[in-house]
């Protein structure tokens, strides 16, 4: 490794165990490119490297293994390892080194494939696979080395595939909008990683599920989705359509499942955006029935909460008579169950909980019939109203770095699910009010465009995702207990 003035047509490498080659032709890479790449074979513990060809003069090569080289015995990998040598009196010393994080999140990423294209060569990118690339370790970090000057473009790639190729779709990638001109080492490289939102748009999934639902999931959300039936045309008029919160995702409910295959329209303001059909087997059969769920959290109801009934198909009719509380094994009175306008199938049953009284939610046979003629089962529920000692609140002073900008504070649990989201565009009081009793993390986002949401990168058009920034203080709400705290939003960085 390291040798100058190479002239041979052949290296033999030795490792302390026996090894084998996987994905060799995918996964190792020369550079420079050579018309005819070089033969590699594993023999016991030797790697043996033939060049078919005639290598440059004065040239700096660095063969990058990736993930090809692994032990046979356990097939542990060999990461980043890479074999340079010289046909000339120097070797390029040059480096890149820096740190690759969700763009999000911020959370540094490991085994996210950073490389460079000069920019000479930089309308290959997305065509032709990268020569100079490394991964990421454990803490994020990563260096490119054995550089030559030049001007590079540099990439993250958090992939599926591992081609080195961005595909896209499911991928994410990060870039710098400037050019590296590299005539000394540069080690404060900082790349954010981002999904895209597709420029097309289209429906990713479609499935007919057991109980004859129809599914279809959008590869992006849209802000004004329709769905319509074109064939049978006779079952546009009966269907029952729910689209998700998101707007990534449609719900279909037909009240026949007779056809062999359906033809559904997906619009977006009354425009056409894509076409689906969706077939069946003749002998496919579907056990219809309605559920019933709620939003008790194990046996307990948070305070201050309605009982949220939720079906698993649009009802139709409910008989209240057939709905009954027991407190403490007697009957009571005096609830409201009203629907959820926004659904077709949601319910709220109000009534005054009261401490330390054990409940029974009884609804019998048949107490909620759906748009198809379906009867729920026998729903029985027994929880109690939890304590406020439970729960805490927090008062938050914000204090924001420039009134002219807007900004979205979000609250999010330990698993990053954002609970609350707020708008802000002056100093002000956010609170927090009775929340279990557990950890929270405060998210900023510099919301540019003044949207009210995240936008994402775009590669194409070298744009950015909009900027981050999360509180540095871990917030544990404690039972029964109201905390204040002072965040100051810094000036995105």
């Amino acid at each position: 490794n390291l040798t100058r003035n190479f002239a041979a047509k052949e290296i033999q490498i030795e490792f302390d165990e026996f090894i084998k080659l996987v994905n060799e032709y995918t996964e190792i890479s020369i550079s420079p490119a050579i018309d005819i790449p070089p033969v590699y074979k594993a023999r016991k513990q030797i790697l043996e490297i033939k060049f078919d060809q005639k290598l440059e003069e004065k040239t700096t090569y660095t063969i990058n293994f990736g993930k090809a080289i692994t032990d046979v015995n356990e097939s542990n990998v060999l990461k980043n390892y890479t074999y340079v040598f010289s046909t000339g009196n120097e070797i390029d010393s040059l480096s890149i080194g820096g740190n690759v994080i969700n763009s999000i999140t911020r959370e540094k990423l490991k085994d996210v494939t950073v490389f460079i294209l000069p920019v000479r060569q930089d309308s290959l990118f997305g065509k032709k696979k990268a020569s100079i690339f490394t991964t990421t370790d454990s803490a994020g970090n990563f260096k490119l080395q054995n550089l030559r000057e030049d001007t590079y473009r540099i990439y993250a790639l958090q992939e599926q595939g591992g081609d080195r190729i961005y595909n896209g779709q499911n991928e994410q990638i990060a870039f710098l909008n400037d050019t590296l001109v590299l005539k000394k080492n540069i080690d404060t490289i900082q790349l954010q990683v981002f999904k895209e939102v597709p420029a097309v748009f289209s429906v990713q999934d479609r499935k007919i599920e057991p109980d004859g639902r129809i599914a279809l999931a959008f590869n992006k959300p849209l802000l004004k989705p329709s769905v319509q039936i074109l064939e049978p045309k006779e079952l546009d008029l009966t269907k029952s359509v729910e689209i998700s919160s998101k707007q990534d995702t449609a719900l279909i409910w037909l009240p026949e499942l007779t056809f062999d295959s359906l033809q559904v329209a997906i619009s977006e303001g009354g425009k056409s955006v894509d076409t689906v059909v969706l077939r069946r087997n003749k002998r496919d059969t579907y056990t219809r029935t309605i559920q019933i769920n709620d939003n008790v959290m194990g046996t307990k109801l948070k305070p201050g909460t309605d009982i949220l009934l939720q079906t698993s198909s649009p009802v139709s009719k409910v008989q209240e008579t057939q709905i009954t509380i027991l407190e403490d094994s007697v009957q009571v009175s005096g609830f409201r169950l009203t629907k959820d306008t926004t659904s077709l199938r949601r319910y709220h049953l109000k009534f005054p909980w009261k401490l330390n009284k054990e409940y029974i939610l009884k609804a019998t046979d048949g107490a909620f019939t759906d748009a198809f003629g379906n009867k729920s089962k026998a729903y029985v529920r027994k929880f109690s109203l939890d304590t406020d000692e439970n729960y805490g609140s927090i008062t938050i002073k914000v204090t924001v770095p420039d009134t002219s900008r807007a900004y979205i504070v979000q609250w999010l649990n330990e698993k990053d699910e954002i609970l609350k989201q707020d708008k802000v565009i002056k100093n002000t009081v956010l609170n927090y009010t009775n929340y279990p009793t557990a950890k929270y993390y405060l998210r900023v986002i510099y919301d540019e465009n003044k949207n009210g949401q995240w936008d994402t990168g775009n590669l194409r058009a070298k744009k950015q995702p909009e900027k981050t920034w999360t509180f540095d203080k871990i917030i544990s709400l404690r039972p029964n207990w109201d905390l204040e705290e002072n965040m100051v939003i810094p000036k995105p960085q």
